[in-house]
């Protein structure tokens, strides 16, 4: 194993990729990317609606909260990608860049909307061709899903009947409004961050991956950074960077090695018997998304949980239950098609449609985001009861919450402590009860006559407040979005450079110094770009 490159990047996921390709395009740089899962393989990377069923894998980091005082004492389960790719190989495709307000609030030099609007155009290919806001030849694949089912239509229709503006495009002029969701996918199958940039370059001499490959922790000289320690085949390694270290580990692990390296809060290394180098409030302003699942019965059969199963088939399991495996042989022929075709409903990345709406007085910009669903979706997909359901589920985008990551031991196997503080702020309760409300009034619109039955959760006769926050603390979960706990004039600058150290760079959505709203596979690439062009000026 060669021990020294110009650049090494820690952590194979969404900006990960995009360094490791746009770095390695400069064909005199010799660049080393390390990633601790491995590559993604066969149908339920492949196939959009099995997006849930790599929950718990192989493939994911599966950490969980400290319990949330807030939400009943529940420790809350978080999926993040530990596969090439990151959580861009297990997400649900969604692809929103979030409020031009977001990145202009920042107040970083070089980050606002405008600054940062080429990034996300060079990125992309998207359906909807060249524009002001769109490019049409960057590595990455929008999509308009191959299959739409007809629920997701109704509830854009409800919408519009609720008062809601139709928006064909939340990533254009306004993010305000009801529609469908564009998709990252590439005919019909997903297209992550390491199929749309670091697979069509690993050809690249100068570009060496590393998979099962475990960093333990930045090597410091004084502060400059020398190189990481890493284990990879059982065997500790010492590998130098001579121009620099780039953490690409995500909101959990980038704040997690700093402080196994020495630069954090001081106090809290010394207590963990680390020597702090540099005290910086690592780890600190940790926001997340929450969404609550609120569900209906269909009258009809017509809703994506006949496809559910088609997982299974997938995973190669044995259906549970006589009901289940009729569902799957009436959909095997899915599960063929899309082997075949690449077309189908395995082509649903199940969030079909959307909506960005205000609901505080004085809101900035949107404080909630509806992901609409045509099926059961409740607890990540591992419930699922028989029948037909559809679920709306109110997002809170912009959280006023913050909490923090810390370590639990100076080991560097061991996951952090994760402790978001959910629903500490107020305001962000009351967001997710306005939600609420506003998804029982859509749902109650003309457009879902042919198809409301029941309320399922919370149930229609929950109605006083109390009850409704019960709901909410017993039923809420993470929309998968942590960020923030290595943010930009806290921890880093706004060329990403971490503050006090030489050659010592974070780029993942950690460097996010407040919330975006919507969800943050977009911006973490985008952030990849960015990076990748500061680090090559400097070269």
């Amino acid at each position: 194993m060669r021990t020294s490159y110009d650049y090494i990047i820690v952590g194979g996921g969404s900006a990960g990729c995009v360094l490791a390709n746009r770095l390695s395009a400069r064909p005199g740089l010799r660049v080393l990317l390390l990633e601790a899962g491995g590559v993604e393989r066969g149908l339920l990377h492949q196939a959009p609606a099995a997006f849930y069923k790599l929950f718990k894998t192989e493939a994911d980091w599966a950490f969980y909260t400290e319990p949330q005082e807030n939400l009943a004492g529940r420790e809350l389960y978080w999926p993040r990608g530990k596969v090439l790719g990151g959580s861009s190989a297990i997400n649900a495709m969604i692809y929103i860049r979030g409020n031009p307000y977001d990145y202009d609030v920042w107040g970083q030099p070089g980050w606002g909307y405008r600054e940062v609007l080429p990034y996300f155009r060079r990125m992309e290919t998207h359906p909807l061709g060249p524009s002001e806001y769109h490019g049409d030849s960057g590595p990455l694949n929008v999509e308009v899903r191959r299959y739409t089912n007809l629920l997701s239509h109704a509830f854009v229709e409800a919408g519009v009947q609720t008062g809601l503006r139709r928006n064909d495009d939340f990533n254009g002029p306004h993010q305000e409004g009801v529609g469908l969701l564009h998709v990252t996918c590439k005919n019909g199958q997903r297209h992550s961050a390491y199929s749309a940039y670091l697979k069509p370059v690993l050809h690249r001499p100068n570009l060496t991956v590393l998979t099962g490959a475990r960093v333990q922790r930045v090597l410091l000289e004084r502060t400059r950074a020398a190189g990481v320690e890493v284990r990879h085949q059982g065997t500790l390694h010492a590998l130098h960077a001579e121009r620099g270290v780039i953490l690409a580990a995500g909101a959990v692990q980038s704040p997690q090695l700093l402080m196994l390296s020495g630069i954090g809060p001081a106090d809290h290394l010394r207590r963990h018997g680390l020597e702090p180098r540099l005290d910086l409030p690592v780890g600190q302003n940790l926001w997340d998304h929450l969404a609550l699942p609120v569900i209906w019965r269909c009258k009809k059969p017509v809703s994506l949980d006949d496809a559910v199963p088609l997982g299974k088939v997938l995973r190669r399991e044995t259906p549970r239950s006589v009901a289940e495996a009729q569902a799957l042989v009436k959909n095997l022929p899915e599960a063929v098609r899309f082997a075949l075709t690449h077309d189908g409903l395995l082509t649903s990345n199940i969030a079909e449609a959307g909506a960005f709406v205000r609901v505080l007085p004085g809101a900035p910009a949107p404080d909630l985001q509806f992901h609409f669903g045509p099926a059961y979706f409740a607890n990540h997909g591992f419930t699922h009861p028989q029948g037909h359901y559809f679920t709306i589920g109110p997002t809170l985008v912009g959280p006023r919450s913050r909490g923090f990551i810390e370590l639990k031991s100076a080991d560097p196997e061991a996951a952090p402590r994760i402790q978001p503080r959910y629903l500490s702020a107020g305001e962000d309760l009351e967001v997710l009860l306005r939600g609420l409300e506003l998804a029982r009034e859509i749902a109650g619109q003309p457009a879902f006559d042919p198809y409301r039955g029941e309320e399922v959760h919370p149930g229609a006769a929950a109605r006083t407040r109390g009850e409704l926050e019960a709901y909410v603390r017993q039923s809420v979960q993470t929309l998968y979005h942590p960020a923030g706990t290595c943010g930009m004039g806290q921890v880093v600058d706004e060329r990403l450079k971490v503050l006090g150290a030489e050659n010592l760079f974070v780029a993942d959505a950690s460097v996010m110094p407040g919330v975006v709203r919507g969800n943050t596979n977009a911006p973490a690439i985008m952030i990849g770009e960015k990076a990748a062009d500061l680090l090559l000026a400097q070269t």
